[in-house]
């Protein structure tokens, strides 16, 4: 079979022939070209966005499942209240098992990344690991029925499903992102005159770029299943609410299925990982140089020759800039993960007007929809063409800013909720005399900001995050270093574990506090650490095109099961 065709930019005018050029055909710029001429991204491939369809599917199923998950665990059947429930573990129970879910969902991504990597390769993984999903699925909407839930069958299905799901989750979660952006093939700058006139550089970076933002947009698109899935949950019932997410996966994967011969995959590289992991070693044997590594150090110096270039060695060193990066973003994460859980919680204890309380969870990908396009096609373009450089080290920080503001005012919600009648500091629990189960007198709208304050956030530092682990990966552990960013957030979920028992009243307001201080800081920390790596963006990204010049692209279809 024919290898799928790269993506060309147009033909373009000659240019200054006596200025070095970067590359051998005639479309390469000059380095002055370089330094002069504005940079753009270029056209997609149908198959990027075939893959985040597919993606946009997973997503609906997993936020359709645990947008209700809160209520599910925390009230009791037929709550008093009147708050849809199952269980009945109570607040800061409930929400140490829904931070156990999270940090499951993002633990497994290192099995999947593994086994793509090393044997399957990134499309037979998801196709694997989709069959383990939807047999999750199956056993949440089992254990969901009314018949279930009174027989007591309840919790022990949702902890089966919670690790069924996540296994399968994981193994989707590490390769399907590096997978949309393998579908990007041109990996130079190329020259392309606009119908205007003005000669360009099409950017990979900026490419790739554009990419993550439409696919973390159809992530957040998908995720508005919240608001179909907790209608159901308090009109008809939660499982009509968990029939919804898995009718739609399954929709997914028929499209992934149908979808084989398109896709632009790369065949695993076999045993990189151990290797990986021998040059670290022999770089802390030499306290920290990993140049020991290589064969032409040890070649000076009298040593062994190993079993691999010089070339493994240096795309190493760039996968570790990215994972020392990573290494803040546990405190980003147990922020975020707040809107799961607590912020559900929190609604309810207010008024909600006929609405569910898990509802207002949805105001985050609506932010996020609505602003990745004005940030893709107008922010970022007009930062670039007024010279400001708003690089990813400078996007993930303002991240974390806007996860701080976040947390600052779901305190202020907090506060206000605390100092509201009939309950007061203890929220749904005053005396019955008193109007028990009545929520404090504080309109739920009045969360909206802290909603979109995570939204905000999500796209300056979730989105680059997710860039920054691909593009700064070597070409054959795309994977493994995707799920090692993906890991973040299970530490983070670890962290949101360990402050459980703080969730509760009256100390929420103190909670919410000192996560606001954790990411201001954290922010501050990060930028004082990293921001030297912006000045090394572009040359670190160009140590990938050697490699992926000796990798060529395959067809799906030519990876055997294996």
């Amino acid at each position: 079979m024919a290898e799928p065709k790269e993506i060309q930019p147009e033909p373009t005018m000659s240019h200054d022939q006596e200025t070095t050029s970067i590359g051998e055909d005639e479309n390469a710029p000059t380095d002055m070209e370089l330094m002069t001429l504005r940079k753009v991204a270029g056209k997609l491939p149908w198959s990027a966005f075939l893959v985040a369809i597919i993606e946009l599917c997973e997503r609906f199923a997993y936020y359709g499942l645990s947008g209700p998950f809160q209520n599910y665990m925390q009230h009791k059947y037929k709550d008093p209240s009147g708050v849809p429930g199952a269980i009945g573990l109570g607040q800061a129970r409930a929400t140490g098992l829904s931070n156990f879910f999270q940090f499951w969902c993002y633990v497994t991504p290192i099995l999947g990344a593994i086994i793509a990597d090393q044997y399957l390769g990134k499309y037979n993984t998801i196709i694997i690991f989709a069959l383990i999903y939807i047999s999750g699925l199956v056993i949440l909407f089992c254990t969901s029925l009314p018949v279930a839930i009174e027989s007591g069958a309840s919790l022990g299905g949702l902890i089966a499903a919670m690790i069924i799901i996540g296994l399968g989750t994981g193994g989707i979660k590490s390769n399907i992102s590096p997978l949309i952006a393998e579908q990007v093939t041109a990996k130079k700058p190329q020259l392309k005159t606009l119908k205007s006139g003005e000669r360009v550089i099409v950017d990979p970076a900026l490419t790739v770029e554009r990419v993550y933002m439409i696919f973390y947009m159809c992530i957040n698109i998908g995720s508005l299943s919240a608001i179909a899935t907790t209608e159901l949950e308090l009109h008809v019932g939660f499982w009509a609410a968990y029939l919804l997410p898995l009718c739609m996966f399954l929709a997914g994967f028929v499209i992934i299925v149908a979808g084989k011969k398109l896709y632009v995959v790369r065949p695993p590289k076999g045993s990189v990982i151990p290797r990986a992991f021998k040059v670290m070693f022999i770089g802390l044997k030499n306290k920290g140089n990993l140049d020991a590594a290589k064969s032409s150090y040890q070649q000076t110096h009298g040593g062994h020759i190993f079993p691999w270039d010089d070339q493994f060695v240096e795309e190493i060193k760039r996968a570790l800039v990215a994972c020392r990066v990573f290494v803040y973003f546990p405190i980003y994460w147990v922020c975020y993960q707040q809107m799961l859980n607590n912020f559900i919680s929190q609604a309810a204890t207010m008024e909600l007007h006929g609405i569910p309380n898990d509802i207002m969870q949805n105001i985050d990908p609506l932010t996020i929809i609505i602003f990745i396009p004005i940030c893709d096609r107008i922010v970022y373009p007009f930062l670039r063409k007024a010279g400001i450089k708003f690089k990813p080290i400078t996007r993930i920080t303002t991240g974390f800013f806007f996860a701080s503001l976040a947390m600052a005012y779901a305190a202020i919600v907090q506060h206000l909720i605390y100092n509201s009648p009939p309950c007061y500091n203890n929220p749904l629990g005053c005396d019955a005399s008193m109007g028990g189960k009545l929520p404090n007198k504080v309109h739920v709208a009045v969360q909206t900001p802290a909603y979109l304050l995570i939204g905000l956030s999500e796209i300056f530092a979730s989105i680059t995050g997710l860039e920054y682990a691909y593009t700064k990966a070597p070409p054959s552990m795309k994977s493994f270093v995707m799920a090692m960013f993906l890991l973040t957030s299970a530490f983070g979920a670890a962290l949101g574990i360990a402050l459980s028992p703080t969730a509760k009243d009256p100390k929420l307001l103190w909670m919410y506090t000192g996560l606001a201080v954790a990411s201001a800081i954290a922010g501050a920390v990060f930028w004082f650490l990293f921001s030297r790596y912006n000045a090394k963006e572009e040359e670190m990204n160009a140590l990938e095109e050697k490699q992926l010049a000796e990798d060529k692209p395959v067809a799906a279809n030519n990876i055997s099961m294996t």
